[in-house]
């Protein structure tokens, strides 16, 4: 993978306090369609599918001894999707002792995500949360950078931090400090993005627009609005596009994340991975990095 240029801070449009909620929330809802969706051939599998698929092949048997705790979640984002995926795959292992149709097994296999946020999103995560037993949510607001040990637990199991489309978010200063916090007061962490400093990755955010284009009247034609703002006005297809370069552009690669907790005491019993998986062929990847605690 050649890094087109160093790391760029930029500013995303999506995030500025000046840009209109409404039209936020149509970028939100677009973002969460990107992560669920599949478009075949080009995409066998969602990108959600994709982190559980990646979740369970590095963690292995150890997978149902945490608590997934999304950390950045936004309106939900993918990781209701991801759940549901992951669930399903723990239930299809499990021993023919049948699940109770809400994800769990008798064996007790089901695994449970948790939703926070600084800004908590409680229509849409209570929304997401009545559709699954494994999924539920913290009302209060959550500083990732300061956030207590115990958020999300359940007993007998440590908690796993997510960051889905979020690290890329955060400046060197408060990307350290959360990474401090969760070395120290967490058991696991998954760092996942859809795009890094590269060309092909340019070119696949550029494709978002004929894409949306594309499928937009199969999934929000009851919205007059989104309509009106994708084919007439295009400033949904606009930001997502510009935002999605800024974001490649912030995206670090894993030996930046690992320059982030050079000297930090915490790391010490840490175990470190990472890697790539092309999420839509030829161009699009989803790069990872997942810590551990060994200790």
């Amino acid at each position: 993978m050649v890094l087109l240029t160093p790391r760029i801070h930029f500013y995303e449009i999506n995030d500025q306090s000046w840009f209109p909620p409404y039209l936020r929330s149509k970028i939100q809802s677009c973002l969460t369609l990107f992560w669920s969706i599949a478009v075949p051939p080009v995409q066998p599998s969602s990108p959600a599918s994709l982190v559980a698929t990646t979740l369970q092949y590095v963690l292995g048997r150890a997978i149902t001894s945490y608590t997934y705790v999304d950390f950045a979640a936004g309106a939900g984002g993918p990781t209701p999707y991801i759940e549901r995926d992951l669930n399903a795959r723990l239930l299809a292992q499990s021993a023919p002792g049948k699940a109770n149709g809400k994800g769990k097994t008798r064996g007790g296999q089901g695994v449970d995500f948790v939703l926070t946020d600084i800004h908590p999103h409680l229509d849409a995560w209570e929304a997401a949360a009545k559709k699954s037993e494994n999924l539920r949510f913290i009302a209060q607001s959550v500083d990732a950078g300061d956030a207590p040990r115990d958020l999300g637990q359940e007993k007998g199991k440590g908690v796993f931090r997510l960051f889905n489309l979020a690290f890329h978010h955060f400046d060197d200063k408060l990307a350290a400090r959360i990474l401090k916090n969760t070395l120290e007061r967490s058991a696991g962490f998954g760092i996942f993005e859809l795009q890094g400093r590269t060309l092909s990755s340019l070119f696949t955010v550029s494709m978002m627009w004929p894409l949306l284009l594309l499928i937009t009247p199969f999934h929000f034609w009851r919205s007059p609005g989104h309509l009106f703002f994708t084919y007439i006005v295009p400033v949904v297809p606009f930001v997502l596009v510009f935002d999605g370069w800024v974001s490649s552009l912030r995206t670090r690669s894993p030996e930046e994340v690992l320059a982030l907790m050079e000297g930090m005491v915490e790391a010490e019993g840490w175990r470190f991975r990472s890697g790539s998986e092309v999420h839509t062929w030829p161009t699009g990847e989803m790069t990872w990095f997942i810590g551990v605690r060994e200790n």
